[in-house]
């Protein structure tokens, strides 16, 4: 069946939805028919691409028709109206990106059938980049490419075409193509299973380590940034408590360029302005902002890498030298070394971060406690991450638990919060749990009460230890565990099948990671034994 029937009826429910969700579905569920013989990562760019193109056209056609109501107002005559409406001054100072005739959607829209397509959005791509230096190096130049069938892009861009981001009653276009980017991400993160949560963390973690942060302003941080969710969130934070998002100065890091792209791409359809560096590049080996001291780290590094760049001299391993064969304690040594004078950071992690003992991470583990960099530990329910069965906690760092003068938070010095969250959750379908707003309120009102801050004081929150669910451990009670920092030994929970059974999946997964690097390992070593016989038999 032709595209163009194939997304008709698609087009009809568009022109009539009346909600942002019903865009995002439609959308959806008719691009992933369209998906053709693209993968995964490459259909990704690729739809995306195409939403935020449509996202600049359509903002900028908005700010343009504002700008054209603005002037007849003041008087401007007819002859010099196009004069004021080319004014690019006028669509920077309102965050709109300039758009070029020949990229506005409503010229490709025209055009595809006649000229190409693919050409056509490359072409768009390009002058959208040289005109606005935010945008260089981070859009796609993949449409005109040989895989991609043009038949089914006109189909594709005439299902865009019908998308309107804007004039959605008092809803800017960036809101609502904010939240349809948003929503293409996590479904694109469960369409590619575990290499999905390289980009993509949970909305509602995300949620939680912002909400325990509070990262009101300031520089916020996160070293392997994926497609840019954390910043985006702390954005949201600081506009919901009567902030602007100009509040926080944003830095970011990530190794995979496509991801770096859609980062980009992600915090400029939110209005976040960013500093991901010029380009993509492995945290480790090449710190592209050697010289931050932030003031909040949001991170989720992906979990136990078995291959990372370790150089032993590092000065970053303060506490001691990450093992080779596991990145964990090389994330939580990076991100302390990030830390300023008063910073703090949430780190999402494998459980196994908060017990293992292999390899000298019990004793890097012992060594940030005695530091007194541990703040609270969470222990996550199974099931949070679609894109892993290995269960996580969080871990909260600060450099100074002292009341710190005006801001008259409580002395938590020598003590550690344990929050055991294993329970709460709830099902959003036979494999998925996501943290209520219930939930996500609870753990974080443990939190700000125990550490007594401005908001707990507001809101009349007074800290108790509540069996089962949260505890603060003096450092002699945390040595007398051997420093495991699992909340559950704390907390006073009975060992439930649950935690058994995550601990098997852990174990299962780490052993398996284990199996195929020796796999790997005697490959190599059978055919250096096969090139060395082959030179003695020659």
């Amino acid at each position: 069946m032709p595209p163009a029937k194939k997304s008709a009826g698609a087009q009809a429910e568009l022109f009539n939805a009346s909600s942002t969700k019903e865009i995002r579905d439609i959308l959806w569920k008719t691009a992933d028919r369209l998906r053709g013989s693209l993968d995964a990562a490459q259909y990704k760019e690729f739809v995306l691409g195409l939403i935020f193109l449509k996202y600049v056209s359509d903002a900028f056609e908005e700010r343009r028709t504002e700008l054209a109501k603005e002037l007849a107002e003041e008087g401007i005559a007819e002859e010099r109206l196009e004069e004021f409406l080319e004014d690019r001054d006028e669509y920077a100072g309102h965050n709109v990106f300039w758009v070029p005739e020949e990229a506005r959607w409503s010229w490709i829209s025209a055009h595809a059938k006649s000229r190409g397509p693919g050409e056509l959005l490359n072409n768009a791509m390009k002058k959208i980049m040289e005109e606005n230096v935010a945008l260089a190096n981070v859009l796609p130049l993949i449409y005109n490419s040989s895989s991609v069938d043009q038949k089914v892009l006109t189909g594709l861009i005439d299902l865009v075409s019908d998308a309107r981001f804007s004039g959605r009653g008092d809803r800017p276009a960036q809101d609502v193509l904010g939240e349809t980017y948003e929503y293409f991400l996590g479904n694109f993160a469960r369409a590619e299973g575990k290499k999905g949560g390289e980009f993509y963390t949970p909305s509602s973690v995300v949620r939680l380590l912002v909400e325990i942060l509070e990262p009101y302003e300031g520089r916020v941080y996160d070293p392997c940034c994926g497609s840019g969710g954390m910043f985006v969130q702390a954005g949201k934070f600081i506009e919901a408590h009567a902030g602007t998002k100009a509040d926080i100065s944003v830095f970011g890091q990530e190794l995979n360029e496509r991801t770096w792209r859609l980062a980009k791409m992600n915090l400029a359809i939110h209005g976040v302005d960013g500093n991901l560096a010029g380009r993509w590049g492995d945290t480790f080996a090449d710190d592209k902002h050697p010289d931050l001291k932030a003031d909040f780290v949001l991170a989720n590094p992906p979990f136990n890498v078995k291959s990372w760049e370790r150089n032993e001299s590092d000065p970053r391993w303060k506490y001691g030298v990450p093992p080779k064969n596991n990145a964990n304690y090389a994330w939580l040594q990076h991100i302390v070394s990030k830390l300023g004078e008063r910073g703090t950071a949430g780190v999402v992690l494998a459980n196994g971060s908060m017990s293992s003992q292999q390899s000298g991470e019990g004793e890097i583990r012992q060594a940030l406690v005695e530091a007194d960099l541990v703040a609270c530990m969470v222990a996550l329910p199974s099931q949070l991450f679609r894109t892993t069965q290995i269960p996580a906690c969080l871990w909260f760092l600060v450099k100074d638990k002292t009341p710190q003068g005006g801001k008259r938070l409580t002395d938590r010095r020598g003590e550690i919060l344990f929050i055991d969250a294993r329970g709460m959750g709830q099902m959003v379908d036979r494999t998925e749990r996501t943290l209520t707003e219930a939930d996500i309120t609870k753990i974080a009102s443990a939190y700000h009460a125990w550490r007594g801050t401005a908001s707990a004081r507001e809101a009349g929150l007074m800290y108790a230890d509540e069996p089962g669910f949260c505890f603060s451990a003096n450092l002699e009670t945390v040595r007398s565990h051997g420093y495991v920092l699992t909340p559950g030994r704390y907390v006073g929970a009975i060992e439930t099948e649950e935690e058994d059974a995550q601990a098997v999946a852990e174990k299962i997964a780490t052993l398996t990671d284990e199996l195929l690097a020796l796999f790997d390992k005697s490959d190599e070593l059978a055919k250096t034994v096969r090139e060395q016989m082959g030179r003695i038999n020659g």
